[in-house]
């Protein structure tokens, strides 16, 4: 345990080559209490919630979650680096590739911004676009108005949008479902269930819809096989659409799509908590302090997508559509006249957007439209 009394946090891993950074005593005090409310609740709930819950709790707790409190989350002090943070590369062709929806007038709103920064970069491609920010986060908010102080803030989803609708890395945060087939015993849903030294996994029958939705990936499986479904990822897609009158939603994750997504060698799915960045694979370690994660099903998100009224329209891995949306031409542009100290860092950027080992691959682009746009 951490200090007096019940704490409710697990401990780090022990052992082998991971040797992670100790949150600090005030750190670890404001896990506590999260933890204790989230205790709290798997007790109401009669022993066990779904995994879902407990991520939605570690995550989105008013002033405790890992979004709503004010901890240093991204860039080199924090737990993750978006591509924003590392330049403006993808900002400006971003930028570039949003041109052809200029002339809808509604223009820009991001949802989960985050920091700002990307807006901050598309802003700088498209002077004079109007652009608006929809954050969840109280501490997230203060930081936008902070680096952009005129872009407004909608309280909630637009009606009628006529522009575009834009989400980085939004996806990946929305709470997942855990499932586990197991040989003989059938479909499981993945739960939390709370110990005196902090969180672990428990099972429950899986809703019936929900395996229905997973038997067509099964019989490529070797079992027990263990993934992520993510239903509040298409009803997030489903009241985008609901606001958007025309214009297009523009995605940008880390996922898959289709079979790729329940892939027979991801028999642990792709759930991962981050934590001063590393990556790990107990995602009841310090809630509060770590972030949760899981790849975006795309594939799922584009079946559904008709009938909300939405039409795919590109969907590409980052690599693909940074070259193909101007790259080069960006690339020589902000090259010109760097040091060499801002030059190698620039190719470090690209480096890290189009590598498939870093994000060229793994992070896609997803483009829905809806009406007549152009």
């Amino acid at each position: 345990m951490n200090g007096g009394g019940p704490c409710f946090v697990n401990h780090p891993p022990s052992g082998g080559k991971v040797r992670l950074p100790l949150p600090d005593p005030e750190a670890l005090a404001h896990s506590r209490l999260l933890c204790n409310r989230i205790r709290d609740r798997i007790v109401s709930a009669g022993g066990a919630i779904p995994f879902s819950e407990y991520m939605e709790l570690a995550l989105y707790t008013p002033e405790l979650g890992y979004y709503m409190a004010g901890q240093e989350r991204l860039g080199p002090g924090g737990d993750f680096v978006t591509a924003p943070e590392m330049g403006s590369l993808l900002g400006r062709i971003l930028a570039r590739f949003l041109r052809q929806y200029a002339g809808l007038p509604n223009g820009i709103l991001e949802i989960g911004p985050g920091s700002g920064r990307l807006a901050q970069q598309v802003r700088t491609g498209l002077p004079g676009v109007d652009y608006g920010f929809l954050e969840r986060s109280p501490d997230f908010q203060d930081r936008q108005r902070m680096l952009l102080p005129d872009v407004p803030h909608w309280q909630s989803w637009p009606k009628d949008w006529e522009g575009v609708f834009l989400a980085h890395e939004l996806l990946d945060a929305i709470p997942a479902r855990t499932f586990l087939l197991d040989a003989g015993k059938g479909w499981w849903e993945r739960g939390v269930r709370a110990t005196t030294e902090g969180f672990e996994w428990t099972q429950f029958p899986l809703d019936p819809a929900l395996a229905g939705m997973l038997e067509p990936h099964a019989d490529r499986w070797q079992l027990p096989y263990s993934g992520e479904i993510r239903p509040l990822a298409t009803a997030w897609l489903a009241s985008a659409a609901a606001s958007l009158k025309r214009g297009a939603i523009v995605l940008i994750d880390y996922g898959y799509a289709g079979q790729e997504y329940y892939h027979p060698q991801r028999s642990m799915g792709t759930l991962r908590a981050y934590y001063r960045h590393h990556a790990l694979d107990d995602p009841f370690l310090w809630p509060g302090l770590c972030d949760l994660t899981a790849h975006v099903d795309f594939g799922a998100l584009m079946q559904a997508a008709p009938d909300f009224g939405l039409r795919p329209v590109l969907f590409v891995p980052m690599a693909k559509f940074l070259v193909e949306n101007g790259l080069a031409e960006v690339y020589e542009d902000q090259a010109a006249g760097c040091d060499p100290a801002a030059r190698m860092a620039l190719n470090n950027e690209v480096k890290r957007l189009t590598l498939p080992q870093e994000m060229g691959e793994s992070f896609k682009i997803l483009v829905l439209e809806k009406g007549e746009v152009r």
